[in-house]
Order: structure tokens, then C-alpha cells, then sequence
């Protein structure tokens, strides 16, 4: 592993012994960024301490110490301070990812909040790097940092385990972070790598720490099994491809084979949850040699059971897809007639595109072309803009 690698590795963890010992979030954190820098410029000249996370640790203590020391009058709290220096090698041996992922995941910040703070805290992303991949002036992602510390400080959080309760909020950041890398809601790009792959390794992490927690594997082996078919998704020239039209050749056949792993063993262990069901759709999917091939009825089940387990506009839609693919396009649009009325869909572009999709196979060409032009300019993603007008060019020709 490269230096880079490690170091982001161990941040979070450095980050939480910090936190647990001194309690105060922000000097804290400005002290492990101190130690991170020396480690970048002292290990590739010297090499790697016997003890990489210890180094790290002890450095950014006696930094949060300085720093203590600067902010009062250094002879009142001189032998104060002295107390609190670290015995040396007296290195906490615990991974305190867990607790610092679920005090970024606190109920009382917004998503957005959680979002930001948990890939500047936990990712070690700084926050240029946050603002370049959801496409928002660093300012904002730098406002939205600071008040997430003020409101965690305000309610008095100690570092400690939170609740277990806490636990599907963390799932639900990591799997945001997830889909906003996979498929970016706005932008030029269809992938921001730096996003997804962020997510998949922090919920390794979160993995390694409860690997009897079912839906914390089940998320693990939904993002291996969707991420493993980002080699087909875009062409040369940066077009959206779908499942249906991909090369399955290209898909990451170590990944598939993880994720499979991973999802065979949790259901024959633990309770079902939503994240296991998608990952077995998901899997469903991955394990067809040719889109003709995909047992639609099978994910229809799957998706049957994914809607009372955890409802929601995307669920409703894509089981929608499934009913059309067992049922036939007409039985898809009834029941498509029947969902737009809620609020959450109501103008969504992928409304459009499934209208359309499912007016094509129909047969409605004028339907269809109008739908994808609909879908075209409702949504935000550049590519998904550029693919949905070459459906519509492309039934408009045949028409």
C-alpha cells in the first residue's frame, strides 16, 4: 500500500483515539491534518515507522497539546497540559472508525451535513476534494463542516458508542455517497470513482467491525455487485450506456465474485433487511450471461419483497420495470398511471423515461419520442441528457 493509502486509511482512526481522549472535534482535527502532513514528508525520506498508526497518534497528540496550550495562559495550565501527554507507546489498540462514523452520522445534522462531515472526518477528503465531486462551491461544503461540529459540540456528544439505532443512518451516508459517485445526480460525468469508491471502502471498514451485522454486509456486496459494472457503463466518447446494451465482458468478475460471497453467506446468518434484497437483485442481474437471459420474474419477487421491507419512489419505479418485463408493457403503465400521483414522482424525470421505455416496447413511437424528450430536459446529468435525446432520435427515426 502507497503512503497516500495508508494515511487515509489511518486518519479516521487516529482522528477517533483524538477525539475519545480530548473530546474538542475541531483541534483535534487540525492536529491529525499537522501529523498527516509530517508523516507525507518524513516516511517517503525515512521510510515507514515500526508503528504507523502509534506515530501518528503521538505526533498529533503532542500538536492538540501545543495547540491547547496557545489558546490560555501557558504557566496556569503548564502542568496541566504536561498531564495529558501520552505515556509513550501508551497507544490506544482499538479502531475507533465506528464511533467516529456514527458521531458524524448524529440526527441532529441534515443529510447533506452528514454526507459532508463524514468524508472530510472519516474519508480524510479535503474539502475541495468534497466540492469538486458534488459540484458546489467550497465555501458551501466548508459552511456545512463547521456547522455540523457546532451542532455535534452544542448536544453535548461525548465520544463514545452511540446507540445501535444509529447504525442505519451511518448505512444510509454511505450508501448516498455511493449512488451520488455511481450515477451523479448532476454534472458532466456519469461516475465520480473518487465518490463510490470512498463508499466502498469505508463500508469494508464498517465490515471488519461488524461482520455479523447483516445489512452492513448486505450494502457491502450492493455496492461490489452495482460498481462492478462501471467498466460498461460509458463509452469513448463519454455515452451513457444501459444494462441491457453492455458488454457484460467487461464487467469486474472478481468483484461479482465478492459480492456473491458476501450475500450467500449474510442471509444464511442473519435477518433479511433492504440492502441484502438489493444486493440480491443486483446479483440477479450480474449473474445473467445475456440481458435475454435476466429472470425478470425472480427480481419481480425480489422487488415485491423490497417494497413492504423499505418502500420508496426509486422501488416503486423499478419494480414497475420488472412487472413491464414479466407482464408486459401494458400492465407496467397501468400500474405507472397509478404511482405518478405520488408527490416524490410527481415530474420526476425518471417518470419520463420509464413512460417512454415502456411506450417503446409497446409499440407507441410518437409516445415514447415524446416521453425521452420529456425525460431529456427534466434531468441534471449530462450524460443521462445526451443518452435519453439519442433514444428519442433513434425511435423518431424508426417511426
Amino acid at each position: 500500500m502507497s503512503v497516500e493509502g495508508l494515511l487515509r486509511e489511518l486518519t479516521p482512526q487516529v482522528l477517533g483515539a483524538l477525539v475519545r481522549r480530548y473530546g474538542d472535534f475541531d483541534s483535534c482535527e487540525d492536529a491529525v491534518q499537522e501529523a498527516l502532513l509530517a508523516a507525507a514528508v518524513q516516511w517517503k525520506q525515512e521510510g515507514l515507522p515500526r508503528d504507523p498508526k502509534g506515530w501518528l497518534i503521538t505526533v498529533a497528540s503532542r500538536r492538540r497539546i501545543e495547540l491547547w496550550r496557545n489558546e490560555t495562559a501557558r504557566r496556569r495550565r503548564e502542568e496541566s497540559a504536561a498531564a495529558m501527554e501520552p505515556p509513550a507507546g501508551a497507544v490506544p489498540a482499538d479502531d475507533d472508525t465506528l464511533t467516529l462514523l456514527q458521531m458524524c452520522c448524529h440526527p441532529a445534522l441534515t443529510p447533506d451535513s452528514q454526507v459532508a462531515l463524514t468524508l472530510r472526518a472519516v474519508g480524510g477528503l479535503t474539502t475541495a476534494e468534497i466540492a469538486r465531486a458534488f459540484l458546489v462551491q467550497e465555501a458551501t461544503v466548508a459552511q456545512r463542516i463547521s456547522r455540523a461540529k457546532q451542532r455535534i459540540r452544542a448536544s453535548g456528544s461525548s465520544f463514545s458508542l452511540p446507540p445501535s439505532g444509529r447504525l442505519p443512518a451511518v448505512l444510509e451516508v454511505l450508501y448516498l455517497i455511493f449512488n451520488e459517485g455511481y450515477t451523479a445526480s448532476s454534472g458532466p460525468s456519469l461516475n465520480r470513482v473518487e465518490l463510490s469508491g470512498e463508499a466502498i471502502r469505508l463500508t469494508r471498514q464498517l465490515h471488519a467491525r461488524l461482520p455479523s451485522e447483516g445489512e452492513v454486509a448486505g450494502l457491502l456486496a450492493l455496492m461490489l455487485l452495482t460498481d462492478a459494472r462501471r467498466p460498461a457503463r460509458v463509452r469513448d466518447d463519454g455515452a451513457l450506456v444501459p444494462l441491457a446494451e453492455q458488454e457484460r465482458g467487461l464487467w469486474d468478475a472478481a468483484a461479482i465474485a465478492e459480492g456473491d460471497a458476501l450475500l450467500t453467506r449474510t442471509l444464511a446468518t442473519a435477518p433479511i433487511g433492504p440492502y441484502q434484497v438489493q444486493a440480491a437483485i443486483a446479483a440477479v442481474h450480474d449473474g445473467a450471461a445475456t440481458a435475454e437471459e435476466t429472470d425478470w420474474r425472480q427480481i419481480l419477487g425480489l422487488y415485491d419483497l423490497l417494497r413492504a421491507l423499505a418502500p420508496g419512489p426509486m422501488v416503486t419505479l423499478n419494480r414497475i420495470v420488472a412487472l413491464a418485463m414479466v407482464s408486459g408493457p401494458s400492465a407496467g403503465l397501468e400500474e405507472l398511471a397509478r404511482a405518478e400521483s405520488e408527490p416524490a414522482l410527481a415530474g420526476h424525470h425518471r417518470v419520463h423515461a420509464v413512460r417512454a421505455h415502456l411506450l417503446e416496447l409497446a409499440g407507441d413511437g410518437e409516445g415514447a419520442t415524446a416521453g425521452y424528450e420529456l425525460a431529456a430536459e427534466a434531468t441534471l446529468s449530462d450524460p443521462e441528457r445526451r443518452y435519453l435525446r439519442s433514444r428519442a432520435a433513434a425511435v423518431r427515426a424508426r417511426s
